[in-house]
């Protein structure tokens, strides 16, 4: 007498066998699974958060003062300068969420997960600044709108507001956002090369804030490098033509608001690719 066992016409081989499914790791996954670890973390909601508080807070103060004044003078061209404050100061918090989101799974040894699930450890690199771009992009858009609502409330009335249609002002408001993301991107190539929070942190704040200052200093070939910085020559798409041209100082190369903000991709380009490299090299 014979037993034979039957399977369900409703499995398949891979219900069978669940060990031989035909798993895909693709890139739109793994992108997916990024994302919800950047979502769940605090780090993420308080930088965000303070980014939007910062640079509605400072737009909203200056409009204020503006709008209290009786003077008539047009005060427009300021109106659109004043994104460049915000957006200077609103980079210190996307410059801390770049890094943390490379480094603070190094710090908790998560990386080793990652890189475990993901074994060809690129797709999860690209991943990550693929999430970082897109959130930082779209919360940096949604405080511009904001903060130009703001100015429209405060002095619309006064013919003070940012004008739309202007070219300039656009490239400024849309180049705020465009700036604060690849600053953001900048910070997470060079976290992915340090591997280190706070070392990550003192060099992207070095090069950003204090390496610029160091043109001042009548040496010829300081002056020469300075406006190829990420942050000089990034910031150029924040500045309206005229205070663009007082910069230059008359020394070194002349860039425009494109050309900089061309450097500053530049320098991230090189850095992601020196990331990438070393993350196929170097034990997680």
């Amino acid at each position: 007498m014979s037993t034979s066992v039957m399977i369900p016409p409703t499995a398949t081989p891979s219900q069978a066998n669940p060990a031989t499914g035909d798993i895909r790791l693709s890139f739109p996954r793994i992108v997916r699974s990024e994302w919800i670890k950047f979502r769940t973390l605090r780090s993420t909601v308080w930088t965000l958060g303070i980014t939007v508080f910062l640079m509605v807070g400072i737009v909203t103060l200056f409009s204020a003062v503006v709008a209290s004044q009786e003077t008539g003078h047009d005060a427009r061209g300021s109106s659109v300068f004043v994104f460049t404050l915000a957006a200077d100061l609103a980079q210190l918090a996307v410059v801390v969420l770049g890094v943390l989101v490379i480094t603070g799974e190094y710090s908790t040894g998560m990386i080793r997960s990652t890189l475990a699930a993901v074994p060809r450890r690129l797709p999860a690199l690209w991943a990550k600044a693929v999430v970082l771009v897109a959130a930082i992009f779209v919360v940096s858009m949604v405080a511009v709108g904001l903060s130009v609502a703001v100015m429209q409330l405060f002095l619309g009335s006064k013919g003070l507001a940012p004008d739309l249609g202007d070219s300039q002002t656009v490239r400024i408001l849309i180049g705020t956002a465009l700036y604060l993301t690849a600053i953001a991107l900048f910070a997470f190539a060079i976290g992915a090369l340090l591997r280190h929070s706070a070392g990550a942190l003192a060099t992207v704040l070095g090069l950003l804030l204090v390496v610029p200052t160091l043109g001042v200093i009548p040496w010829r070939p300081l002056q020469l490098i300075t406006p190829f910085l990420p942050g000089a020559a990034g910031s150029k798409i924040l500045l309206p033509t005229q205070i663009n041209a007082m910069s230059q100082g008359g020394v070194g190369a002349v860039l425009g608001p494109w050309q900089g903000y061309a450097v500053l991709l530049a320098w991230v380009a090189v850095l992601l690719t020196v990331a990438a490299v070393l993350l196929r090299r170097r034990n997680a």
